[in-house]
């Protein structure tokens, strides 16, 4: 392939040049080390314009990967992408594709020749709670289908992975007595009639995937990351928590508010992928810690600009704990095993 083709896809259509400040225009896929970065493995990174998919990007970028970025919106994406990467970063992309998450023949496209897929989201809710509608849950589960089907088509090496949500799996009508690990579910019935669409979007999504990833003989696995905050308590991404604290109060009463940085969500998301070669499989939760004190809620409402999404205005002993029974065992096993193999290196 010449360097100018991954520009040359007529659909999903590519960025066109960006001129920098100082007038040096960016085209994906040129930069200095243009012939080694061909060795390694080429990878996809779904929405790499969003909180957590530029996160992953970046990841992939200081592990040697060469990385396809697709985007939904050619203008308003590429400038988010733009303002969340340095520009050596930048240069260092193999290209920037459009790639509508309803279009399959868009997503063969973007995937064609590379390793694995890493799909971060299908639907980007830019409007809190009233903006991620029981419509939003949908387009989720549709862009996931699409999303394993492009995967078996195209993608040289069938393997996704997959970003879910703790929401995928606290959901319940029941008491939650037991450990909630990933062989919970969150039930759709109760997420429809409590009005929970983004857990029910993502519940919906994640099992759409696990069904045709078995049909198509794709390789998956799913990362169900918690709350995402940025480098440390409380700083959280308001776009992304709004939404997700829909039963906030629940939630932090019954100790299932799990906080994940989104940058070790990230560095999960590449430990998992490079471990399916010894074994890694199924579904792995994600989360650092546990919000179990009313103060700590406070603190996040504080930070969020929001009272009372999680707190629910609740008054009492500010420090009292919360029992949790969130477990992470399974990938804080997967990471202790990536650490030794690293150390032995």
């Amino acid at each position: 392939m010449m360097e100018d083709e991954v520009l040359l896809h007529s659909r999903p259509s590519s960025v066109p040049a960006f001129c920098w400040d100082e007038g040096k225009p960016y085209v994906g896929g040129k930069f200095s080390s243009c012939l080694n970065a061909r060795e390694n493995k080429l990878v996809c990174v779904t929405d790499g314009n969003s909180f957590l998919g530029s996160h992953i990007v970046k990841e992939l970028l200081s592990r040697g990967y060469l990385v396809r970025v697709t985007i939904q919106n050619q203008a308003v994406d590429f400038e988010d992408l733009k303002g969340q990467m340095k520009e050596d970063d930048m240069n260092k992309l193999e290209s920037v594709v459009v790639a509508k998450m309803k279009d399959l023949e868009s997503l063969c496209d973007a995937f064609r020749g590379c390793h694995a897929v890493f799909h971060t989201s299908s639907f980007v809710d830019p409007h809190g709670i009233s903006g991620y509608s029981e419509q939003m849950a949908f387009l989720e589960t549709e862009g996931a289908r699409n999303v394993i089907e492009a995967c078996s088509r195209a993608a040289y090496i069938r393997r996704c992975i997959f970003t879910s949500s703790l929401l995928a799996s606290i959901w319940t009508s029941s008491n939650l007595d037991r450990v909630v690990d990933e062989s919970c579910w969150s039930s759709e019935e109760f997420c429809r009639e409590n009005k929970l669409w983004l857990a029910l979007g993502k519940v919906r999504a994640e099992e759409i995937a696990w069904r045709k990833s078995k049909e198509l003989k794709v390789r998956l696995v799913t990362v169900c990351p918690g709350l995402l905050i940025a480098t440390s308590f409380p700083h959280a991404h308001k776009e992304t928590s709004i939404p997700y604290l829909k039963g906030g109060p629940i939630m932090l009463r019954q100790g299932l508010l799990g906080l994940s940085d989104v940058r070790k969500v990230a560095e999960a998301h590449v430990h998992v992928y490079e471990a399916m070669d010894n074994g890694a499989c199924g579904r792995y939760i994600c989360f650092e810690r546990v919000v179990q004190r009313l103060d700590e809620a406070i603190q996040l409402e504080n930070e969020l600009n929001i009272q009372g999404l999680v707190s629910g205005g609740r008054s009492g002993i500010l420090s009292e704990e919360i029992h949790s029974n969130l477990s992470n065992s399974k990938l804080a096993r997967l990471l202790h095993q990536a650490s030794q193999i690293s150390c032995n290196q």
